[in-house]
C-alpha cells in the first residue's frame, strides 16, 4: 500500500510539472529541468517490482529549495527509465520528444541537469561515444542560454560492472572540466561511504534514503547557480545558510534490475 501510494504521488508530480513549464521565468523565479535515466525518473525496486516513486532525489530536491527560496523555484523531472545521452541528444529511445537542441530552444528552463552512464554500461557503449554526447549536450544548453550542471551515476554493486562505469564517470569529469560547468560527482560522493551498497534496492536504483543523498549532494551544487539567478545576495564570510530539513522516507528491499 505505502509502494503505491507513493507511485500515485509521482504521477501527479509529473502532471504539475506540466504546469511548471508554462511559468514565464523571470528574475523572481527559477525553473531547474533534471535530464537523465531511470536514476533520475526516480525508480526505486521492493519486492520484485520497480515503480518511480516519489521519494526520489528530483523531489527531494525541489523540497530543499523551497525550504529556503519557497514557491520561487521549480525543478521537473524529465528523468526517462533506459536511456542514454545519446538518445537525449539525438530525440531517439524511450519517451523521445524532440532533438535536445530543439528541446531546449523551447524549454524557458534556465538551469538544466544531466546524468547518465549506467546504460551505456549495460548497452555497451563505449566511453568516447559517451563523451562526445555529454560534450554535445552541454554545448548545446550553454548556446541556448542555459547553465549544464553534470552529475555522474551513482555506483553499482556489482564490481564488473562499477569497474565498467567508473570510465564513464571519467568522461562526465572530463567534460565538466573542459566546458568548465559545474559537477555533482554522485560516483565519488557514494562510493565513499562504507554501507552504500546497503542503500541500493537493485543493482542500479538507490533506495528512497540513498536519493536523500543525492539530493543533498545536488542542492549544494544547484542552490548557488539559485541564488545567482534570484539576485539573492552571496553569503558573508561566516554566514551559515539555512539548512532545509531532511523529507521523510521509507526503506525498501533490495531486489534485482535495471536502469
Amino acid at each position: 500500500m505505502r509502494r503505491a501510494a507513493l507511485c500515485a504521488l509521482a504521477v501527479a508530480a509529473t502532471l504539475a510539472s506540466a504546469d511548471e513549464r508554462t511559468r514565464t521565468p523571470s528574475q523572481s523565479s527559477v525553473l531547474v529541468e533534471a535530464y537523465g535515466d531511470s536514476t533520475t525518473l526516480g525508480i526505486s525496486c521492493s519486492g520484485g517490482h520497480c515503480a518511480p516513486c516519489a521519494d526520489n532525489a528530483v523531489t527531494y530536491l525541489q523540497e530543499q529549495l523551497r525550504a529556503k527560496y519557497g514557491e520561487r523555484v521549480y525543478v521537473v523531472n524529465d528523468g526517462v527509465g533506459g536511456t542514454m545521452a545519446t538518445q537525449l541528444r539525438d530525440g531517439t529511445g524511450p519517451g523521445r520528444k524532440g532533438a535536445w537542441k530543439d528541446r531546449l530552444a523551447a524549454s524557458i528552463a534556465q538551469i538544466v541537469t544531466i546524468n547518465y552512464g549506467i546504460n551505456e554500461v549495460m548497452h555497451n557503449q563505449t566511453p568516447e561515444q559517451f563523451y562526445l554526447a555529454e560534450t554535445d549536450l552541454v554545448k548545446t544548453a550553454q548556446a541556448l542560454g542555459k547553465l549544464p550542471v553534470l552529475q555522474t551515476s551513482n555506483p553499482m554493486p556489482d564490481g564488473r560492472l562499477n569497474a565498467r562505469l567508473a570510465d564513464m564517470v571519467a568522461m562526465t569529469r572530463r567534460v565538466a572540466a573542459e566546458q568548465q560547468v559545474p559537477l555533482v560527482d554522485h560516483y565519488a560522493d557514494i562510493s565513499a561511504m562504507a554501507d552504500w551498497k546497503t542503500h541500493m534496492s537493485d543493482g542500479a536504483h538507490p533506495k528512497p534514503e540513498l536519493y536523500r543523498v543525492k539530493a543533498r549532494e545536488d542542492f549544494q551544487v544547484i542552490d548557488p547557480l539559485v541564488r545567482r539567478l534570484l539576485g539573492v545576495p552571496a553569503l558573508s564570510e561566516g554566514e551559515t545558510p539555512r539548512s532545509p530539513s531532511p523529507p521523510h522516507s521509507t526503506s525498501d528491499n533490495p531486489t534485482r534490475g535495471n536502469s
